[in-house]
């Protein structure tokens, strides 16, 4: 990119990053509860002829017990965060990678894994360690959401925010913080830099400067593979962590819940719900930068911004 482009303003960021965020938390919402219920269960749940139940046998258990807007326990606290966590993830990575540029204003395929892993760092600390662990016990909770008289402890997700503050104190919201960001950090890290190339190497196949949505689509789902591929047995950990509501220093429940999953679970509970993290991470990330490109594409238009792509810089 040239020093005398235009940059995107934080406002394109934050419109265009809201808009793919919210886009993806309602269509892949459901799966996260079902990878959350999975990564609770202390021993698989088992259908009527005693066979374990995979990701869509739990989903129907919950949907039959629970009705199917369960499903979407947790979806307020996600979408009340989406668009912050939006913007900072996108402007810290463009700042941050500014600030590796060279003097021609390129930059390395490492700097842009570093600039990764920076923004998801920044994302983690400053929004989603909370709206995680509230969202987490909003979906940890098995009542029906069919019978008026199943009244849950947390309402909502303010509601829950207010009760976990009231009995646990605020630094309760960001237990599992370090975790979230180990884990957002190298989503991040390997989202952008798996994007980002895989672009270059479709935009210079095809001998374009913009690529159509269903390719921002197909790029955005395998790059977005990645993260969960690579870190699973961190989200198992601060999943158990969150939803804890056990006293004690980080270190202290990370040692306990890490020795009860291997004693009494084995290595492979460290893997539980890694198949609808996956079928929940890829699609939102395909969603969110195929809506993130095209939003981004029409607001630089209507601006009349003249700047290369995300994936391009």
């Amino acid at each position: 990119m040239s020093l005398t482009d235009k940059k995107t303003p934080l406002l394109t960021h934050l419109v265009a990053g809201g808009a793919a965020g919210f886009m993806e938390a309602c269509s892949c919402h459901p799966l996260d509860t079902i990878k959350v219920r999975m990564q609770l269960a202390k021993h698989a749940s088992r259908g009527a002829n005693g066979k374990p139940l995979g990701f869509i046998g739990v989903g129907l258990k919950i949907v039959q017990n629970e009705s199917f807007w369960a499903l979407y326990k947790g979806l307020g606290a996600v979408v009340s965060g989406i668009v912050p966590k939006m913007a900072i993830r996108f402007s810290s990575f463009e700042l941050y990678k500014s600030w590796m540029a060279d003097a021609q204003g390129k930059v390395s395929m490492t700097s842009v894994f570093f600039a990764g892993l920076a923004a998801g760092t920044t994302e983690a600390v400053m929004v989603v360690s909370p709206m995680d662990l509230i969202k987490i016990r909003l979906q940890a909770q098995r009542h029906s959401m069919a019978d008026p008289l199943d009244v849950p402890k947390y309402r909502n997700a303010p509601h829950a925010a207010y009760t976990i503050i009231k009995e646990e104190g605020v630094r309760a919201l960001y237990k599992g913080v370090t975790l979230t960001a180990l884990r957002q950090a190298t989503n991040q890290a390997a989202n952008f830099t798996a994007y980002q190339e895989m672009k270059k190497i479709a935009q210079r196949l095809q001998d374009v400067n913009e690529l159509p949505s269903y390719q921002h689509l197909v790029l955005g789902g395998v790059s977005g593979a990645m993260g969960p591929l690579s870190n699973a047995p961190i989200d198992t950990i601060k999943t158990r962590i969150q939803k804890s509501t056990a006293p004690g220093s980080g270190y202290e429940r990370f040692k306990t819940v890490t020795s009860e999953i291997m004693k009494k679970e084995g290595f492979f509970a460290f893997y539980k719900g890694l198949t609808p993290r996956l079928l929940r991470v890829a699609p939102g990330q395909a969603v969110t930068f195929m809506v993130y490109e095209k939003v981004r594409a029409l607001l630089d238009q209507f601006s009349g911004t003249k700047e290369m792509s995300l994936a391009t810089k």
